[in-house]
């Protein structure tokens, strides 16, 4: 437990209150099932560019990497410089084609429509196909958002795992629930630029009191060597080709995030989209690197205060603030946690509604459902899905990174190359679409399960590419899209 106070207290209510402030205000702002989903694709490029950055990282920003950053050293530059090479090209490549393709669509609001419109699958199948995947895998996502949240309240206030566990679920799902996609959005715009600025004071603050980047390096370097290098492990043995590949490919699943890719539907205009990508790509630069300086600094931390040993290096943020700041300013870093947890297990909770009311309920239960009534569904839903997620989260040995690995996978190598097919290869078909979201899916499920040799590599590498070849040879073997669908890309990227 990290010694608190009433400062400390004081400032997650505050914080808190302000949270369910805004959700209040974006529900007077939500009539229809648009607003509550898509927020009536309104964001302009400030609030699109840091929820879309917030709702990726997550607690994993703050806990994740700084506890990778703190065991490996170095090592985590691979993995933080593919998720930065990601964010780019997923803003470059997706985001104006999407949201344009996406209203041709007609006026999708979730992936899985999107998915059914952009093929014109009468029958739904892929839609409803899409939408089980985007559970499944966004209950193992949210999971991780509660366990950070879980470790937050457990750290700072002494609770028992699964006290603070249902305290942060409560915290979360309460504005959610209220303001939908408007209330994710403008709350993720706060909570992303405390996130950055906690990201940036906390090691600035630690190594300054340590003596200075030299002082740190050095300290580094004494406690192991190995740290420092970007080609060796902490056991001194090289890197080898897999584990290099497996760490920078994790930017190669941002083209599947439904959480993410919401954003770029939701812009308000393809011009604003330029201004969104080179905020959301220097946000996330400075943000990671933060977070790899909270690891290292730790590491001098640690061997001067505690003798070296932590037992949960994913606690190194917060044992840090602790250490370094008065109570207050401890409290609003703090915070930045809270801000990071929610900011993304907001989001995936409303995206899995979604699918729950919108192509679920609507496509197989009730297709004449009125706009209240979908809302209604998802609000519903967002209560629903907080609690199993809950009940995965329980186990307080889950670790975020662990999670959040699996879920990125699945979704990166499920939806990511029937995406960024489907937005460039205008006969691509609709079974092509089926065949690489089923591929890439079950692809990360059974790699997941195996182990030695090729089978260490991340299981996104081998979804994505699999799927891509199952894309490509079900679409040529099939007959080629009709008349509509061709009229439709023609549209689509007239319209860019």
């Amino acid at each position: 437990m990290i010694e608190s106070s009433y400062a400390v207290y004081g400032t997650f209510i505050v914080y808190l209150i302000l949270m369910l402030g805004i959700g209040l205000y974006a529900y007077r702002r939500t009539a229809s099932s648009s607003d509550y989903f898509l927020g009536g694709r309104s964001l302009g490029p400030w609030p699109a560019a840091l929820s879309a950055g917030a709702s990726d990282m997550s607690g994993w920003l703050l806990l994740g990497l700084p506890g990778y950053a703190f065991t490996s050293g170095l090592e985590s530059l691979w993995l933080a410089g593919g998720l930065l090479l990601g964010t780019w090209a997923n803003w470059r490549f997706t985001a104006q084609r999407l949201r344009t393709y996406s209203i041709e669509a007609g006026d999708a609001l979730t992936l899985p429509e999107y998915f059914a419109n952009r093929f014109c699958d009468n029958t739904r199948l892929i839609q409803i196909i899409s939408a089980f995947f985007v559970l499944l895998f966004f209950l193992f996502y949210t999971s991780s958002g509660l366990v950070a949240g879980g470790k937050l309240f457990e750290t700072v206030f002494g609770l028992e795992y699964s006290t603070a566990l249902i305290v942060g679920t409560i915290c979360i799902v309460s504005y959610t629930l209220f303001g939908g996609f408007l209330a994710v959005s403008w709350t993720d715009l706060v909570q992303g630029l405390l996130m950055a600025a906690a990201l940036m004071i906390v090691p600035i603050a630690v190594i300054q009191a340590d003596g200075g980047f030299g002082a740190m390096w050095g300290a580094v370097e004494a406690r192991n060597p190995e740290l420092l290098t970007l080609f060796s492990g902490t056991d001194g043995e090289a890197l080898g080709f897999i584990a290099i590949i497996s760490l920078a490919a994790w930017g190669l699943g941002y083209f599947g995030q439904p959480h993410i890719l919401a954003r770029f539907a939701a812009c308000r205009s393809n011009k604003d989209i330029n201004t969104a990508r080179r905020i959301a790509v220097g946000w996330t630069g400075l943000s990671m690197a933060g977070a790899i300086l909270v690891g290292l600094a730790g590491m001098v931390y640690v061997e001067a205060e505690l003798g070296g040993v932590l037992q949960d290096g994913e606690t190194i943020f917060m044992l840090l603030v602790n250490a370094i700041f008065h109570p207050i300013i401890a409290g609003i870093l703090l915070a930045a946690i809270l801000a990071a947890i929610m900011s993304t297990a907001d989001s995936q909770l409303l995206v899995s509604s979604s699918a729950l009311a919108e192509d679920f309920y609507k496509q197989l239960l009730r297709k004449n459902a009125s706009q209240k009534e979908i809302v209604m569904v998802g609000r519903l839903a967002v209560i629903g899905l907080s609690f199993v997620a809950m009940m995965l989260a329980f186990d307080p040995d889950s670790t975020v990174l662990g999670l959040v690995s699996y879920a990125w996978a699945g979704f990166g190598a499920a939806f990511g190359p029937a995406l960024l097919i489907s937005l460039y290869w205008k006969n691509m078909t609709r079974n092509g679409a089926l065949a690489g979201i089923v591929v890439g899916a079950v692809t990360v499920v059974v790699w997941k399960q195996l182990s030695g040799g090729l089978f260490d590599m991340y299981e996104i590498v081998p979804g994505i590419v699999f799927a891509t070849i199952g894309i490509f040879v079900v679409s040529k073997l099939g007959s080629q899209p009709d008349e509509e669908i061709q009229a439709q890309h023609q549209r689509m990227l007239k319209n860019l």
